[in-house]
């Protein structure tokens, strides 16, 4: 009977509650209505902002394909622009090459057959000379036979020593030389200076007197070296011991006490005349060496002559 009363009290009241309550409800709907909409929102720009960062994914990957293709292509023209280039420059280079090296050989073979030519032409010339020396002694008148007195001059009186050489001019010259490489030098000047007595005009004259001047060098004679070079340049002017006669005047003058300057100008005179030579190299490191700088090799006036031995 008690619960019936109390039910019937709410109900009675519950008229009066019902306006506020149902505001409230309302209230409540509509910030859970707009709580949905911007969660709505949201999730469309989220949708929105995903599909743009995968439009701009895609695009990537396709200017990546695109940049990957691109780069293909050019590797691909690159190699066969260098195959092509390969075939068109590098194999004519190549037979050309060899062509070149064809003609060195045939160049050095050509050289190698003047050198023996002028050799040949050498011993010819000594053998001419030694004919006509035997040629002059079959022709000489006999010697007179000797006085009672045995003084010389005097009628009668066998003749002084004649000028015929005592042997060939190339075996001289061979003996000298052999005399020189041996170490023998008094030996070996004397047998130069013998070759220069009969044979001074024949095609080894020239080194003859070089190897007089060394031997003085090698000695340190180095001012009796210096007049035997001077010889070599102006009795046999343009030789083939030339340059080899002005490098080692230069080295001479060098080693003489207030002379380096004229040694200095002896190297460059090397230089000058023989600029592509051995002896130029030389030269040059013997200026350098007394302070003096080489300079532009001047272009070769004439080609330096054949070596010898």
């Amino acid at each position: 009977m008690k619960s019936r009363s109390l039910l019937v009290c709410l109900l009675l009241a519950l008229p009066a509650l019902a306006p506020g309550a149902s505001k409230e409800i309302q209230e409540l709907q509509r910030d859970v209505a707009l709580l949905q909409q911007q969660i709505k929102d949201l999730q469309r720009s989220q949708d929105e902002k995903f599909a743009a960062v995968t439009e701009l994914a895609r695009q990537s990957i396709e200017a990546a394909n695109r940049a990957n293709t691109g780069v293909a292509v050019i590797q691909s023209n690159l190699d066969k622009n260098l195959r092509d280039l390969t075939e068109k420059v590098v194999t004519p280079v190549v037979g050309s090459s060899t062509r070149l090296n064809e003609m060195g050989g045939e160049l050095r073979t050509v050289s190698q057959a003047v050198a023996d030519l002028a050799a040949l032409m050498s011993r010819l010339q000594a053998q001419l000379t030694d004919i006509n020396n035997a040629i002059k002694v079959m022709q000489a008148p006999p010697a007179a036979p000797p006085t009672q007195s045995g003084q010389p001059g005097q009628p009668g009186q066998p003749a002084a020593a004649s000028d015929v050489p005592p042997m060939p001019a190339e075996t001289m010259y061979n003996a000298a030389r052999q005399d020189y490489v041996s170490g023998k030098y008094d030996l070996a000047a004397q047998g130069f200076a013998d070759y220069l007595k009969y044979y001074g005009n024949t095609g080894y004259a020239p080194n003859a007197q070089f190897y007089i001047a060394m031997i003085h060098f090698v000695q340190n004679n180095y001012e009796a070296a210096v007049k035997e070079f001077d010889m070599v340049l102006e009795k046999y002017p343009d030789n083939n011991k030339t340059a080899d006669a002005l490098l080692y005047k230069g080295r001479a003058l060098v080693k003489m006490a207030g002379h380096r300057t004229e040694g200095a100008n002896e190297f460059l005179e090397v230089i000058r005349r023989y600029p592509k030579s051995d002896q130029s190299v030389q030269a040059c490191t013997e200026l350098k060496a007394v302070g003096r700088n080489c300079g532009p090799p001047a272009a070769p006036s004439r080609a330096p002559a054949k070596r010898k031995k």
